[in-house]
């Protein structure tokens, strides 16, 4: 009987032990919603340099290609393109 109880005990330590372990952090990101808002008035993924140029006009600063594959990277008033090859892979909005 007494084997019974140490099975039962230990057991439910492993149980208790698992359940706290189990426990979820939050994460809260500021500005989140805002950077979805303007996400429509980014370029989008896949979109060429010439395409971007012509909606969205000249960057107000270039920087060369660098690395391998080629990344380039276009600086707009309140995000920054960055292009692998010609073509947008991401438009990320600059922090305040």
């Amino acid at each position: 009987m007494r084997n019974r109880s140490c099975i039962f005990l230990a057991a439910t330590l492993g149980l208790l032990g698992f359940a706290a372990a189990a426990g979820a952090d939050t994460l809260i990101m500021q500005g989140i919603d805002a950077a979805r808002a303007s996400s429509a008035e980014r370029p989008a993924r896949g979109m060429t340099m010439k395409a971007v140029a012509a909606k969205w006009g000249e960057p107000a600063s270039k920087q060369a290609a660098v690395g391998q594959p080629p990344i380039t990277r276009w600086d707009y008033g309140s995000y920054v393109v960055y292009f692998e090859y010609d073509h947008v892979i991401d438009a990320v909005v600059k922090r305040q």
